[in-house]
């Protein structure tokens, strides 16, 4: 397989930023870490090891992010626009910054596919919903949609920073043709478990759920059974079976 391990200059965070590459070909996916976790994470959890068959084929390369989650969501001791604000500016490194350094790398100028597991379930999803231009596939694994769980699950207030980064909220709100048609157009597939710490999610897959069939809006929100944990054990299973529903 084939592995580089980058780094680039962000202006928009002012530090070096690491990804790692894994693959030579195909559709480039933007892995985003779960709570807390590096750029290596996916790797060492298996999830590039369960994959090996769609990247060896040259169907897809993945890139996973450094993430900044433990200055901005899970900063806890920060008030929510300020943690919301942090988020603004690492959607600027990733849009701006990020993905130019993807395509340059790998000669790809179509739109990508994002995915994650937990809290990069929640990138994913709020990436694409957010920049359907940039994406226009996700696979998003045991996310959490709602800002007010960053929030301690307290409401927000009118804080335009947070609703236009949560989910859950803003997508009941998003009727403009523009993000509708390309959504539409795109593959999307939120999946949670009923089991063991997956109960958080559920809420908002719901909410999530009835709001794109509300507009309708083509996405299987697939629920896996009571046994299916909030785990690497289930998302290393989970991964390489929607890749496969997707030809990948």
């Amino acid at each position: 397989m084939h592995v580089e391990f980058l780094s680039h200059w962000s202006g928009n965070l002012g530090r070096e930023m690491k990804l790692n590459r894994y693959g030579h070909a195909g559709i480039p996916v933007v892995v985003f870490a779960s709570s807390g976790g590096s750029y290596t994470e996916y790797a060492d959890f298996g999830m590039i090891e369960a994959c090996k068959g769609s990247i060896e084929a040259g169907k897809v390369q993945f890139f996973t992010l450094t993430s900044i989650d433990k200055e901005s969501w899970l900063a806890d001791w920060k008030p929510i626009h300020d943690r919301a604000e942090a988020h603004r500016a690492y959607e600027r490194y990733v849009i701006e910054e990020a993905i130019p350094f993807i395509k340059h790398t790998t000669d790809w100028f179509d739109p990508m596919m994002t995915t994650g597991c937990s809290m990069g379930a929640y990138h994913a999803l709020n990436f694409f919903l957010q920049h359907p231009d940039v994406f226009n596939k996700v696979i998003a694994l045991s996310g959490i949609y709602d800002a007010r769980f960053f929030n301690g699950n307290q409401d927000y207030g009118h804080d335009d920073a947070v609703y236009q980064n949560s989910p859950a909220d803003y997508i009941w709100n998003q009727n403009d043709g523009w993000f509708i048609d390309r959504y539409r157009k795109s593959d999307i597939i939120v999946c949670s478990g009923l089991g063991d710490w997956e109960q958080d999610g559920l809420p908002s897959f719901y909410n999530l759920k009835a709001a794109f069939a509300e507009k309708q809006i083509p996405a299987w929100f697939d629920e896996w059974g009571s046994d299916v944990a909030h785990d690497w054990v289930w998302w290393r299973k989970q991964m390489p079976y929607f890749l496969r529903t997707l030809d990948l």
